[in-house]
């Protein structure tokens, strides 16, 4: 064997076991509101960051140590002083922006704690469902997209298919597939005022929280949240737009729904689907990013699908995939919208 090699291995098993460490303490910083007392600050001593943030000493000391060494924060060792960079809060003390990365540190913890569980499935099948995730799960998936949906999805995104935003003007039907903790369906009722919106999800600690939210929007009576599957929906004239944002991948019947979604469109009416940034084939897919994703397949993603018996198409489907899926359910166009992103792709089909 080469040394060297098992060197360099050995090297990159301590960095990965220390990336895990950081998600961890990552994560307090985001829970514990660390990084916002610190952003825009400069360099505080211990005593500072006890003051702004509120939080007991001995704990804020060794996060403060462990952040420093993970390379968040900078230190200064002749004053014994921490800082946040400007550049780093920007992603991590930037709540509610579209630039914000909190809600991966958020569901860290959530997801590796299914891994017991999805570790035995690989030996008696089956998985974890959606619903043990609890619901910390649904608002740490929240925090992930909530800032892109506020910030993109109408002012961008959608602009991307003009024929979708004349129908939303003019008052328009609209259906989230999978709506999660409700913020597709926020985005588009504050932004087309006529719009009828709805939402549906199995999950009714998604629904709860969902409605919660619009209510906290003060749109509460703008928005139908139902705890449903698109089985149990009626066409009612049926809609202009259904979006399936980060859910597709997720389906225990996939073609089955997407064929329910096209019934459920006017005939001119649009599917407007997001999936993660993943490439078709497994070499384009060897990066930080799909890794990511492959992690979140294996602890969420692949197998809630696989739990309901579902056929855990994974998080990284893929372009060629999705197509395939979305044409043979019926849908005559399909197309790769041209909207930017490190990580989503965005399509639009059409009966």
């Amino acid at each position: 064997m080469d040394k060297q090699k098992i060197r360099a291995f050995t090297d990159r098993l301590f960095a990965d076991m220390a990336g895990a460490m950081t998600a961890g303490m990552a994560y307090v910083g985001v829970r514990t509101g660390l990084f916002r007392a610190m952003a825009g600050k400069g360099p505080m001593r211990l005593d500072d960051v006890v003051r702004e943030s509120k939080l007991k000493p001995r704990y804020v000391e060794e996060w403060l140590r462990g952040m420093t060494s993970a390379g968040y924060l900078a230190y200064d060792p002749a004053r014994e002083t921490y800082a946040l960079p400007d550049e780093h809060a920007y992603l991590l003390a930037s709540d509610g922006t579209d630039h914000f990365v909190g809600g991966l540190f958020a569901v860290a913890p959530v997801m590796l704690r299914a891994a017991p569980e999805v570790a035995a499935a690989f030996e008696k099948g089956g998985g974890v469902r959606f619903e043990d995730i609890g619901a910390d799960g649904v608002h740490g998936l929240d925090l992930i997209n909530r800032g892109n949906y506020e910030h993109r999805l109408a002012s961008y995104w959608l602009q991307a298919m003009p024929n979708v935003v004349r129908a939303l003007e003019a008052g328009g039907r609209v259906l989230d597939v999978g709506c999660g903790a409700g913020r597709v369906c926020i985005a588009v009722a504050r932004a087309f005022p006529k719009a009828e919106v709805s939402g549906i999800d199995p999950d009714a600690e998604s629904i709860r929280q969902a409605k919660e939210a619009a209510a906290a929007e003060g749109l509460g009576d703008r928005i139908r949240f139902l705890a449903q599957t698109t089985t149990d929906t009626k066409a009612d004239g049926g809609f202009d737009l259904v979006t399936l944002c980060d859910a597709l991948h997720d389906l225990a019947a996939p073609q089955e729904t997407l064929a329910e979604i096209r019934a459920l469109l006017k005939p001119e009416g649009t599917l407007f689907i997001i999936e993660p940034k993943a490439a078709d084939q497994l070499k384009d897919n060897v990066n930080p990013v799909a890794t990511m994703f492959y992690g979140f397949s294996l602890f969420h993603c692949m197998t809630q699908s696989l739990a309901r018996g579902g056929p855990g198409l994974g998080t990284c489907l893929g372009p060629a995939r999705t197509e395939e899926l979305v044409r043979a359910a019926g849908f005559r166009q399909f197309d790769l919208l041209g909207i930017k992103s490190q990580v989503n792709l965005f399509y639009a089909a059409r009966p």
